[in-house]
């Protein structure tokens, strides 16, 4: 092939890409209203194994909710539906990351609680978690990280459905010479995922809120993104809104003099995904923290952790620690309006996991299996 006609399938295929995503806008700038849980009679909530330690996890999980919401699941108010087929093997089989008939089964449900998923390195197989995103429009991940004796009480605010991974798999070519990927920031993408932020902010009495890009380099795409977001601070005088690059912040987050003065982040997808991990590990590793993935009809909460393939390979996957499931279970009941049920879990993870440490996981032999522990826990309940 030679360098024009290279150039001319490039253009064709970017047009694509950029009226797909102006009518994207369009759509998301007409909006639609959110589901209101404590009014709803009936409220399903899709189980997702995922891969590798995901199902040991997921069981174990499903336990805990079985508990907390015996009276619910009783008289129907709330449905626990397992959703099998979202697994490497099923969506390499069928070249989807969801494939269709779980796309269906996923819609049916109000939210969600999901296991690690596997992504291929390679090939074209797009991540389950970003088309999940972009297929119920969960345009808001919201990761809580807490460690009290630091002074460290922070949420993330991460756009969800934009920047590189929205079509981080869909770049051009030009074989042997260059690769291009693509990012993209629209004003109604970034207007919901701010003001979910500072709504957020106000609501639990927060005062400041961290703007974080790379505005200095990325001009276009996160200049658009600070500059909308101070558009959207201005409807909330009482809050201050600070800019800060996306270096720097990372630098931050394990300075001990200056860490503990942050309060809520509001960022774009990949520097999001970046920094919570960070921050995650501050609080005691990726395993201890749990993740919210909303919009306005559906949400998905998951671990934020992998499939752990070496665990599996070693034979010790039943001895995965489920901190970070129940963490995102504990995101799932305050998401739903049942913030009483979502305390009680919160305090007997505290008391099995900080005060009490009866029954102390590893991740290995040496220490607890995943069960023992959450036998131990719901004791605790």
């Amino acid at each position: 092939m030679d360098q024009n006609t290279s150039i001319e399938q490039a253009a064709a295929h970017f047009r694509a890409l950029l009226t797909e995503q102006l009518n994207r806008q369009v759509r998301m700038a007409q909006g639609s209203p959110a589901k209101d849980f404590s009014r709803m009679e009936h409220i399903v909530i899709g189980l997702i194994p995922g891969d590798g330690i995901g199902p040991i996890l997921m069981a174990q999980a499903r336990r805990v909710l079985e508990k907390l919401l015996a009276a619910e699941l009783a008289c129907g108010r709330v449905e626990l539906r397992d959703i099998e087929g979202l697994t490497i093997e099923n969506r390499t089989a069928q070249g989807k990351a969801i494939p269709d008939e779980v796309l269906a089964a996923i819609k049916d449900c109000d939210v969600l609680l999901k296991g690690p998923t596997e992504t291929p390195k390679g090939g074209t197989l797009e991540s389950a978690n970003v088309a999940m995103r972009r297929e119920l429009d969960l345009f808001a991940n919201v990761r809580p990280v807490s460690v009290p004796k630091l002074g460290i009480d922070w949420t993330f605010f991460r756009e969800n459905t934009e920047g590189e991974y929205a079509l981080g798999s869909r770049g051009v070519e030009v074989p042997g010479m260059l690769s291009m990927d693509f990012k993209v920031t629209t004003d109604a993408g970034t207007r919901r995922i701010a003001k979910a932020a500072f709504d957020f902010a106000r609501a639990n009495g927060k005062t400041n809120v961290a703007i974080v890009t790379k505005a200095n380099i990325m001009k276009k795409t996160d200049g658009m993104f600070t500059r909308i977001c101070h558009e959207v601070a201005a409807d909330y005088p009482e809050i201050t809104a600070e800019d800060w690059y996306i270096d720097i912040m990372t630098a931050n987050l394990v300075n001990p003099e200056i860490r503990s003065r942050f309060q809520v982040f509001v960022l774009p997808n990949l520097y999001g995904d970046i920094i919570t991990d960070e921050a995650a590990q501050i609080q005691g590793g990726v395993g201890t923290a749990g993740s919210a993935n909303t919009g306005s009809q559906y949400a998905m909460f998951e671990a934020v952790h992998g499939t752990a393939p070496r665990l599996i390979a070693d034979g010790e996957g039943d001895y995965a620690n489920p901190a970070s499931i129940l963490k995102a279970a504990e995101l799932l009941l305050r998401h739903i309006a049942m913030a009483d049920k979502a305390d009680q879990l919160a305090a007997a993870m505290s008391l099995c996991v900080e005060t009490e440490r009866r029954v102390v996981m590893t991740g290995h032999r040496d220490g607890a299996s995943c069960a023992q522990f959450v036998d131990y826990l719901l004791e605790k309940l």
